[in-house]
């Protein structure tokens, strides 16, 4: 793998919620000088990372229902169009997880529905063109026939990825979990891991198990990872 396409399949994140503006500085400094994917920052900071970006071909992501997606449809909807205004090229949103594990499917598809069309029409009315959107189905709270059916929910929803983890659960991205989503989703929906990948091992082995997207804080020193791999030989 060049070092290009490492990093574009990572996506910069800072989710903490006592970063300060100058974190965000520096998240963003980084990104644009590795050429990563995208940075994902709380919606507090989605015009501060478009301004810092604005010259740079990093998109900046954001989260909406973060992190248990237990906000109502009109909140989420509502926090999605907000966030394209702002200037989000790309949408996180936390699946409705106490809806999922109570079995009541048919409102966690529609209300995802609801997001992804919200976010699609608000890429056309800001003249932002596609928006992806990324939906959280946090595996580690999910069996796996739970996956299997989020993945089913997602895909109808026409989102553009299923996205393992927030970070903040009792455990992030696994390999299994990538080759269930991957296996269980068609060609047209990606993966997305995300959750305790700090190193470039541990991104090469996700990749190979099927994500084509990386979420991680440690952008930075995974690429330092690599070039020292390369050097090594």
């Amino acid at each position: 793998m060049h070092a290009e396409e490492l990093a574009k399949t990572i996506d910069h994140t800072l989710l903490q919620p006592d970063a300060t503006q100058p974190d965000i500085e520096r998240l963003c400094d980084t990104a644009a000088d590795y050429h990563f994917a995208a940075v994902c920052v709380l919606p507090h900071w989605v015009r501060l990372a478009g301004r810092l970006l604005i010259d740079s071909d990093v998109k900046v992501c954001t989260v909406v229902g973060f992190p248990f997606g237990a906000d109502g449809v009109r909140s989420k909807v509502a926090a999605a169009k907000e966030a394209v205004a702002n200037g989000a090229d790309e949408i996180d949103v936390m699946m409705c997880l106490p809806a999922m594990l109570s079995g009541d499917f048919t409102y966690v598809r529609d209300e995802l529905t609801r997001v992804v069309r919200a976010v699609r029409m608000a890429g056309v009315n800001n003249g932002r063109g596609l928006i992806l959107v990324k939906v959280i189905v946090e595996t580690c709270y999910l069996s796996n026939k739970l996956k299997k059916m989020a993945c089913k929910i997602v895909e109808g929803t026409g989102a553009d990825f299923v996205k393992t983890s927030t970070g903040l659960g009792p455990e992030g991205a696994t390999v299994h979990d990538v080759e269930l989503l991957r296996d269980a989703l068609s060609e047209r929906v990606a993966v997305k891991a995300s959750g305790g990948i700090r190193t470039y091992d541990d991104v090469v082995r996700l990749i190979n198990a099927g994500a084509a997207r990386i979420g991680t804080s440690c952008g930075d020193q995974i690429m330092r990872e690599y070039f020292a791999a390369q050097e090594a030989g």
